[in-house]
């Protein structure tokens, strides 16, 4: 238990630890993408809740007073059943020629980005317009923490997604010939009349700042979101996920795709 109230608490970077996850749609998404779920906790007035759970015999389960287990979950009205699962281990590799080793490269690079309801959407857009993976540089909250787990609806769980520093992140895309776009709101190229079919990494900063001019400064150019109405930018996952869809449309485009 409290291995549990630490991970959800204080969830680890990506690859660090075991993590937590709370509620049964979300440990059947966990078992759909074959992650090894260490321990699952449930009160014990709801074991109901496991059937239909094919849980590996391996798979230690604990039955605890639903005052204990309720006191560990961070939802307002929460399923008593939570679980510790063991992360994917990602390696560059994995981000650089996509989960199939098909896929020319579509990485989002996160800056700073502090709201886990966003870096959480953001995961689940990565998935749905098929980028390779997403970095997660210093200041970015975990991917792993319970809101942006649930905002993802278990995209965390497929989509690869490491952690690194600046410094890594940068040579690892300049040597492996991925460009780097920043984002920002002006003084840069509409992201339609921008070629995105080729290896490429999107670098979303801060909700509040945005990508700050040093980090930006490193990146191969920028991208903008034509707004014909009088909003001066986007929220970040909105952003995010524009840009992913008009990638994602120009290489079906190109590859002769619906």
């Amino acid at each position: 238990m409290k291995e549990l109230r630490r991970a959800l608490s204080q969830p680890p970077r990506p690859g660090e630890a075991l993590a937590g996850i709370e509620g049964p749609n979300l440990i059947e998404e966990a078992l759909r993408a074959r992650l090894g779920i260490e321990t699952v906790f449930v009160s014990q007035d709801a074991e109901r809740l496991l059937d239909g759970l094919a849980l590996p015999q391996e798979t230690e389960v604990l039955l605890v007073p639903r005052e204990l287990l309720t006191s560990a979950l961070t939802t307002e009205a929460p399923q008593p059943i939570a679980a510790l699962v063991r992360q994917p281990d990602w390696i560059w590799r994995d981000l650089l020629e996509g989960f199939e080793g098909n896929a020319d490269a579509l990485i989002v690079v996160l800056a700073g980005l502090q709201d886990p309801g966003n870096v959480g959407t953001i995961v689940r857009s990565a998935e749905a317009f098929g980028a390779t993976g997403i970095v997660s540089l210093p200041g970015t909250v975990s991917a792993w923490n319970p809101k942006a787990v649930r905002a993802s609806a278990g995209s965390v769980f497929r989509v690869p997604l490491i952690s690194a520093s600046t410094d890594d992140c940068i040579q690892q895309l300049h040597e492996s010939g991925v460009k780097l776009w920043t984002t920002a709101a002006r003084d840069a190229k509409p992201a339609p009349s921008v070629n995105l079919t080729k290896p490429i990494a999107i670098l979303i900063g801060n909700e509040g700042n945005g990508v700050s001019p040093e980090l930006a400064a490193k990146a191969d150019g920028a991208l903008t979101i034509p707004c014909p109405g009088p909003v001066e930018s986007l929220n970040a996952a909105v952003a995010t996920s524009v840009l992913l869809y008009e990638a994602a449309q120009q290489r079906a485009a190109k590859g002769g795709t619906q």
